[in-house]
Protein backbone atom coordinates (compact mmCIF):
# COMPACT_ATOMS: atom_id res chain seq x y z
CA UNK A 1 0.00 0.00 0.00
CA UNK A 2 10.39 1.82 0.73
CA UNK A 3 16.28 4.55 -0.22
CA UNK A 4 16.79 6.61 -3.42
CA UNK A 5 16.72 10.36 -3.57
CA UNK A 6 13.46 12.11 -4.27
CA UNK A 7 12.91 15.79 -4.83
CA UNK A 8 13.62 17.94 -1.80
CA UNK A 9 10.82 19.50 0.18
CA UNK A 10 9.40 22.50 -1.59
CA UNK A 11 9.02 24.19 1.79
CA UNK A 12 6.84 23.79 4.84
CA UNK A 13 4.47 26.50 3.74
CA UNK A 14 4.26 28.74 0.71
CA UNK A 15 3.16 32.36 0.97
CA UNK A 16 -0.37 31.29 0.19
CA UNK A 17 -0.40 28.91 3.12
CA UNK A 18 0.03 25.71 1.18
CA UNK A 19 1.57 22.88 3.14
CA UNK A 20 4.26 20.90 1.28
CA UNK A 21 2.73 20.56 -2.12
CA UNK A 22 3.76 17.70 -1.52
CA UNK A 23 4.57 -0.44 -25.66
CA UNK A 24 6.81 -2.00 -27.94
CA UNK A 25 9.11 -4.98 -28.25
CA UNK A 26 12.82 -5.06 -27.48
CA UNK A 27 15.80 -7.22 -26.79
CA UNK A 28 15.88 -9.86 -24.08
CA UNK A 29 17.02 -8.76 -20.61
CA UNK A 30 20.77 -8.17 -20.42
CA UNK A 31 22.95 -10.40 -18.31
CA UNK A 32 23.27 -8.03 -15.35
CA UNK A 33 22.95 -8.22 -11.60
CA UNK A 34 21.49 -5.69 -9.16
CA UNK A 35 23.73 -2.63 -9.30
CA UNK A 36 24.95 -3.23 -12.84
CA UNK A 37 24.38 -0.54 -15.43
CA UNK A 38 22.47 -1.70 -18.50
CA UNK A 39 23.81 -0.38 -21.76
CA UNK A 40 21.91 2.80 -22.62
CA UNK A 41 20.47 1.24 -25.74
CA UNK A 42 19.25 -1.75 -23.74
CA UNK A 43 17.69 0.04 -20.77
CA UNK A 44 13.97 -0.62 -20.85
CA UNK A 45 11.88 0.47 -17.86
CA UNK A 46 8.39 -1.00 -17.60
CA UNK A 47 5.43 -0.57 -15.29
CA UNK A 48 2.43 -2.71 -14.34
CA UNK A 49 -0.71 -1.32 -12.71
CA UNK A 50 -2.94 -2.96 -10.19
CA UNK A 51 -6.61 -3.45 -11.07
CA UNK A 52 -7.43 0.22 -10.47
CA UNK A 53 -6.01 0.99 -13.92
CA UNK A 54 -4.01 3.96 -15.22
CA UNK A 55 -6.91 6.41 -15.08
CA UNK A 56 -7.60 6.08 -11.36
CA UNK A 57 -6.51 9.72 -10.78
CA UNK A 58 -4.57 8.26 -7.87
CA UNK A 59 -1.58 5.98 -7.26
CA UNK A 60 -1.54 4.09 -10.58
CA UNK A 61 -1.77 7.30 -12.57
CA UNK A 62 0.86 9.00 -10.41
CA UNK A 63 3.28 6.12 -10.88
CA UNK A 64 2.79 6.11 -14.63
CA UNK A 65 3.30 9.87 -14.81
CA UNK A 66 6.61 9.45 -13.00
CA UNK A 67 7.74 6.80 -15.48
CA UNK A 68 6.50 8.77 -18.49
CA UNK A 69 8.51 11.80 -17.36
CA UNK A 70 11.84 9.99 -16.99
CA UNK A 71 11.32 7.94 -20.16
CA UNK A 72 10.85 11.16 -22.12
CA UNK A 73 13.98 12.66 -20.59
CA UNK A 74 16.07 9.55 -21.26
CA UNK A 75 14.71 9.02 -24.73
CA UNK A 76 14.14 5.31 -24.15
CA UNK A 77 11.21 3.01 -24.82
CA UNK A 78 9.03 1.64 -22.05
CA UNK A 79 6.24 -0.88 -21.69
CA UNK A 80 3.12 0.01 -19.73
CA UNK A 81 0.82 -2.87 -18.85
CA UNK A 82 -2.57 -2.28 -17.28
CA UNK A 83 -4.08 -4.94 -15.05
CA UNK A 84 -7.87 -5.02 -15.21
CA UNK A 85 -8.12 -7.79 -12.63
CA UNK A 86 -5.87 -9.52 -10.13
CA UNK A 87 -5.45 -12.59 -12.32
CA UNK A 88 -3.56 -10.44 -14.84
CA UNK A 89 -0.68 -9.53 -12.50
CA UNK A 90 1.35 -12.68 -13.17
CA UNK A 91 0.76 -12.74 -16.95
CA UNK A 92 1.61 -9.04 -17.20
CA UNK A 93 4.90 -9.65 -15.41
CA UNK A 94 5.64 -12.49 -17.81
CA UNK A 95 4.84 -10.22 -20.72
CA UNK A 96 7.19 -7.54 -19.38
CA UNK A 97 10.01 -10.07 -19.22
CA UNK A 98 9.26 -11.36 -22.71
CA UNK A 99 9.38 -7.80 -24.06
CA UNK A 100 12.89 -7.24 -22.73
CA UNK A 101 12.13 -5.13 -19.67
CA UNK A 102 15.12 -4.90 -17.35
CA UNK A 103 13.62 -2.51 -14.77
CA UNK A 104 10.04 -3.32 -13.78
CA UNK A 105 7.88 -1.18 -11.51
CA UNK A 106 4.82 -2.87 -10.02
CA UNK A 107 2.18 -0.57 -8.60
CA UNK A 108 0.80 -1.63 -5.30
CA UNK A 109 0.57 -4.01 -2.40
CA UNK A 110 -1.67 -6.37 -4.35
CA UNK A 111 1.12 -7.26 -6.81
CA UNK A 112 3.52 -8.34 -4.08
CA UNK A 113 3.35 -12.13 -4.42
CA UNK A 114 3.61 -12.04 -8.21
CA UNK A 115 6.46 -9.53 -8.08
CA UNK A 116 8.42 -11.72 -5.68
CA UNK A 117 7.85 -14.77 -7.87
CA UNK A 118 8.97 -12.95 -11.00
CA UNK A 119 12.02 -11.41 -9.30
CA UNK A 120 13.19 -14.80 -8.04
CA UNK A 121 12.76 -16.32 -11.49
CA UNK A 122 14.61 -13.44 -13.17
CA UNK A 123 17.50 -12.45 -10.88
CA UNK A 124 19.20 -10.37 -13.59
CA UNK A 125 16.18 -8.07 -13.89
CA UNK A 126 15.68 -5.25 -11.38
CA UNK A 127 12.29 -4.44 -9.84
CA UNK A 128 10.64 -1.74 -7.78
CA UNK A 129 7.33 -2.18 -5.97
CA UNK A 130 5.13 0.55 -4.57
CA UNK A 131 3.51 0.32 -1.14
CA UNK A 132 4.98 -3.04 -0.16
CA UNK A 133 8.18 -4.40 1.32
CA UNK A 134 7.89 -7.59 -0.78
CA UNK A 135 8.48 -9.47 2.44
CA UNK A 136 6.37 -12.59 2.09
CA UNK A 137 8.31 -14.48 4.76
CA UNK A 138 8.06 -11.59 7.25
CA UNK A 139 11.77 -11.38 8.01
CA UNK A 140 11.84 -7.61 7.61
CA UNK A 141 13.45 -7.42 4.17
CA UNK A 142 12.47 -8.06 0.54
CA UNK A 143 12.32 -11.74 -0.40
CA UNK A 144 14.48 -11.16 -3.47
CA UNK A 145 17.64 -9.00 -3.60
CA UNK A 146 16.62 -7.38 -6.89
CA UNK A 147 13.45 -5.67 -5.57
CA UNK A 148 13.44 -2.04 -4.38
CA UNK A 149 10.44 -1.18 -2.19
CA UNK A 150 9.01 2.33 -2.53
CA UNK A 151 7.14 2.96 0.72
CA UNK A 152 5.41 5.98 2.23
CA UNK A 153 4.76 6.84 5.87
CA UNK A 154 1.51 8.48 4.88
CA UNK A 155 0.22 8.63 8.45
CA UNK A 156 2.27 11.81 8.91
CA UNK A 157 0.55 13.71 6.12
CA UNK A 158 -2.85 12.23 6.98
CA UNK A 159 -2.41 13.57 10.53
CA UNK A 160 -2.18 17.07 9.09
CA UNK A 161 -5.19 16.32 6.89
CA UNK A 162 -7.27 15.17 9.85
CA UNK A 163 -6.36 18.29 11.80
CA UNK A 164 -7.36 20.48 8.85
CA UNK A 165 -10.65 18.61 8.41
CA UNK A 166 -11.49 19.00 12.10
CA UNK A 167 -10.69 22.72 11.99
CA UNK A 168 -12.89 23.24 8.95
CA UNK A 169 -15.77 21.27 10.45
CA UNK A 170 -15.58 23.04 13.79
CA UNK A 171 -15.50 26.45 12.13
CA UNK A 172 -18.63 25.44 10.19
CA UNK A 173 -20.36 24.43 13.42
CA UNK A 174 -20.77 20.79 12.35
CA UNK A 175 -18.04 19.09 14.39
CA UNK A 176 -18.17 15.80 12.52
CA UNK A 177 -15.91 14.35 9.80
CA UNK A 178 -15.65 10.89 8.30
CA UNK A 179 -13.60 8.43 6.29
CA UNK A 180 -13.99 5.08 4.57
CA UNK A 181 -11.67 2.83 2.59
CA UNK A 182 -11.51 0.40 -0.29
CA UNK A 183 -9.67 -2.64 1.05
CA UNK A 184 -8.42 -3.12 4.60
CA UNK A 185 -4.73 -3.20 3.67
CA UNK A 186 -1.87 -1.13 5.12
CA UNK A 187 -1.63 1.42 2.27
CA UNK A 188 -5.30 2.26 2.91
CA UNK A 189 -5.61 2.09 6.68
CA UNK A 190 -2.46 4.17 7.23
CA UNK A 191 -4.34 7.17 5.81
CA UNK A 192 -7.31 6.50 8.05
CA UNK A 193 -5.14 6.11 11.16
CA UNK A 194 -3.45 9.44 10.56
CA UNK A 195 -6.75 11.15 9.78
CA UNK A 196 -8.43 10.21 13.06
CA UNK A 197 -5.24 10.98 15.02
CA UNK A 198 -5.18 14.45 13.48
CA UNK A 199 -8.79 15.04 14.48
CA UNK A 200 -7.92 13.98 18.03
CA UNK A 201 -4.97 16.38 18.06
CA UNK A 202 -7.23 19.25 17.04
CA UNK A 203 -9.61 18.42 19.86
CA UNK A 204 -6.72 18.23 22.31
CA UNK A 205 -5.33 21.59 21.25
CA UNK A 206 -8.63 23.43 20.98
CA UNK A 207 -10.72 21.79 23.69
CA UNK A 208 -13.32 20.82 21.09
CA UNK A 209 -15.22 17.60 20.45
CA UNK A 210 -15.09 17.06 16.69
CA UNK A 211 -16.22 13.50 15.99
CA UNK A 212 -14.63 11.26 13.36
CA UNK A 213 -16.71 8.38 12.01
CA UNK A 214 -15.99 5.47 9.68
CA UNK A 215 -12.76 4.22 11.25
CA UNK A 216 -11.53 3.20 14.71
CA UNK A 217 -7.74 3.30 14.85
CA UNK A 218 -7.63 1.36 18.14
CA UNK A 219 -9.63 -1.62 16.91
CA UNK A 220 -8.55 -1.21 13.26
CA UNK A 221 -12.15 -1.59 12.17
CA UNK A 222 -14.29 0.58 9.98
CA UNK A 223 -16.16 1.11 6.73
CA UNK A 224 -14.70 -0.60 3.64
CA UNK A 225 -16.14 -1.06 0.15
CA UNK A 226 -14.32 -4.33 -0.55
CA UNK A 227 -12.40 -2.96 -3.54
CA UNK A 228 -11.26 0.13 -5.38
CA UNK A 229 -13.97 0.32 -8.03
CA UNK A 230 -16.21 3.37 -8.29
CA UNK A 231 -19.50 1.51 -8.11
CA UNK A 232 -22.83 1.40 -6.28
CA UNK A 233 -21.24 -0.25 -3.25
CA UNK A 234 -18.75 2.57 -2.93
CA UNK A 235 -21.50 5.16 -3.32
CA UNK A 236 -23.66 3.45 -0.71
CA UNK A 237 -20.72 3.29 1.67
CA UNK A 238 -20.04 6.99 1.18
CA UNK A 239 -23.72 7.73 1.71
CA UNK A 240 -23.73 5.78 4.98
CA UNK A 241 -21.00 8.11 6.27
CA UNK A 242 -22.71 11.23 4.93
CA UNK A 243 -25.94 10.18 6.60
CA UNK A 244 -24.16 10.53 9.95
CA UNK A 245 -23.88 14.27 9.37
CA UNK A 246 -20.23 14.74 8.36
CA UNK A 247 -19.20 17.81 6.42
CA UNK A 248 -15.73 16.54 5.38
CA UNK A 249 -15.27 13.08 3.87
CA UNK A 250 -12.02 11.21 3.17
CA UNK A 251 -12.41 8.20 0.82
CA UNK A 252 -9.21 6.13 0.66
CA UNK A 253 -8.88 3.86 -2.33
CA UNK A 254 -8.22 5.36 -5.74
CA UNK A 255 -11.39 5.61 -7.87
CA UNK A 256 -13.81 5.27 -4.94
CA UNK A 257 -13.53 9.03 -4.53
CA UNK A 258 -15.72 9.30 -7.66
CA UNK A 259 -18.57 7.52 -5.88
CA UNK A 260 -18.09 9.70 -2.82
CA UNK A 261 -18.19 12.82 -5.00
CA UNK A 262 -21.41 11.64 -6.64
CA UNK A 263 -23.03 11.09 -3.24
CA UNK A 264 -21.87 14.49 -2.00
CA UNK A 265 -23.12 16.29 -5.10
CA UNK A 266 -26.49 14.53 -4.95
CA UNK A 267 -27.21 15.67 -1.40
CA UNK A 268 -26.00 19.25 -2.05
CA UNK A 269 -25.35 20.08 1.59
CA UNK A 270 -21.91 21.65 1.29
CA UNK A 271 -19.92 18.59 2.35
CA UNK A 272 -16.34 18.63 1.10
CA UNK A 273 -14.12 15.85 -0.18
CA UNK A 274 -10.51 15.10 0.69
CA UNK A 275 -8.22 13.42 -1.84
CA UNK A 276 -5.46 10.86 -1.40
CA UNK A 277 -2.23 10.04 -3.23
CA UNK A 278 -2.36 12.79 -5.88
CA UNK A 279 -3.62 16.37 -5.74
CA UNK A 280 -7.22 15.51 -6.57
CA UNK A 281 -8.27 19.05 -7.43
CA UNK A 282 -5.61 19.02 -10.17
CA UNK A 283 -5.87 15.42 -11.34
CA UNK A 284 -9.66 15.62 -11.63
CA UNK A 285 -10.88 19.17 -12.14
CA UNK A 286 -14.50 17.97 -12.12
CA UNK A 287 -14.33 17.65 -8.33
CA UNK A 288 -12.08 20.64 -7.63
CA UNK A 289 -15.01 22.70 -6.34
CA UNK A 290 -15.71 20.20 -3.55
CA UNK A 291 -12.13 19.11 -2.72
CA UNK A 292 -10.78 20.79 0.41
CA UNK A 293 -7.25 19.37 0.25
CA UNK A 294 -5.43 16.15 -0.67
CA UNK A 295 -3.12 13.94 1.38
CA UNK A 296 -0.32 13.22 -1.06
CA UNK A 297 2.13 10.41 -1.60
CA UNK A 298 4.79 11.54 -4.06
CA UNK A 299 4.64 8.24 -5.93
CA UNK A 300 5.49 9.73 -9.28
CA UNK A 301 8.62 11.37 -7.93
CA UNK A 302 9.74 8.14 -6.23
CA UNK A 303 9.28 6.20 -9.48
CA UNK A 304 11.05 8.93 -11.46
CA UNK A 305 14.05 8.87 -9.13
CA UNK A 306 14.30 5.08 -8.92
CA UNK A 307 14.19 4.69 -12.71
CA UNK A 308 16.59 7.58 -13.25
CA UNK A 309 19.09 6.04 -10.84
CA UNK A 310 18.77 2.65 -12.49
CA UNK A 311 19.34 4.14 -15.93
CA UNK A 312 22.66 5.57 -14.74
CA UNK A 313 23.77 2.37 -13.05
CA UNK A 314 22.73 3.24 -9.50
CA UNK A 315 20.48 0.26 -8.89
CA UNK A 316 20.06 0.60 -5.14
CA UNK A 317 17.50 -1.82 -3.69
CA UNK A 318 17.50 -0.23 -0.24
CA UNK A 319 13.86 0.52 0.64
CA UNK A 320 12.81 4.12 0.15
CA UNK A 321 10.40 5.59 2.70
CA UNK A 322 8.65 8.85 1.88
CA UNK A 323 8.14 11.14 4.89
CA UNK A 324 7.32 14.76 5.62
CA UNK A 325 11.02 15.37 6.14
CA UNK A 326 12.17 14.16 2.73
CA UNK A 327 9.09 15.47 0.93
CA UNK A 328 7.75 12.03 0.04
CA UNK A 329 4.38 12.81 1.64
CA UNK A 330 2.52 16.01 2.44
CA UNK A 331 -0.58 18.09 1.96
CA UNK A 332 -1.51 19.62 -1.37
CA UNK A 333 -2.62 23.20 -1.81
CA UNK A 334 -6.07 24.12 -0.51
CA UNK A 335 -6.58 25.82 -3.88
CA UNK A 336 -9.83 27.82 -3.97
CA UNK A 337 -10.48 27.09 -0.29
CA UNK A 338 -7.27 28.84 0.78
CA UNK A 339 -9.00 32.15 1.44
CA UNK A 340 -11.84 30.45 3.30
CA UNK A 341 -9.78 28.52 5.86
CA UNK A 342 -10.18 29.13 9.58
CA UNK A 343 -7.89 31.89 10.79
CA UNK A 344 -4.46 30.61 11.78
CA UNK A 345 -4.93 27.11 10.38
CA UNK A 346 -2.02 27.19 7.94
CA UNK A 347 0.33 28.40 10.67
CA UNK A 348 -0.88 25.62 12.93
CA UNK A 349 -0.30 23.04 10.22
CA UNK A 350 3.18 24.39 9.60
CA UNK A 351 4.01 24.14 13.31
CA UNK A 352 2.63 20.61 13.50
CA UNK A 353 4.66 19.56 10.49
CA UNK A 354 7.84 20.95 12.00
CA UNK A 355 7.18 19.11 15.26
CA UNK A 356 6.55 15.83 13.43
CA UNK A 357 9.79 16.23 11.51
CA UNK A 358 11.76 17.07 14.67
CA UNK A 359 10.23 14.17 16.55
CA UNK A 360 8.54 16.35 19.14
CA UNK A 361 5.24 14.85 17.98
CA UNK A 362 5.28 11.11 17.36
CA UNK A 363 2.91 10.11 14.57
CA UNK A 364 2.79 6.46 13.66
CA UNK A 365 0.44 3.71 12.55
CA UNK A 366 0.42 -0.06 12.83
CA UNK A 367 0.64 0.17 9.04
CA UNK A 368 3.71 2.41 8.97
CA UNK A 369 6.61 1.00 6.90
CA UNK A 370 8.87 -1.16 9.04
CA UNK A 371 11.87 -1.14 6.69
Amino acid sequence: MPISTTKKMLGAALATGVILALAGCGQAPTDTKPGDKPAASNFKPCIISDDGGWNDRSFNQSAKEGLDKIVKELGVKSVELQSDSADQYGPNLEQAISQGCNYIVTVGFKLSADTIKSAKANPKVNYAIIDDLADGDNDGKPDAPNIKPLLFDTVQAAYLGGYAAASWSHEAGVDKVGTFGGLQIPPVTIFMDGFVQGVAKYNEDKGTDVKSVGWDADTQKGQMTGGFAANDTAKQTAQSILDQGVDVLLPVGGPIYQSAAAAITAQNKGTLLMGVDSDLAVSDSSVADITLVSIQKKIGEAVYSAVKDASSGKVDTTPYIGTLENGGVGLSSFHDFESKLPAGLTDELKALQEKIISGDIKVTSVSSPKA
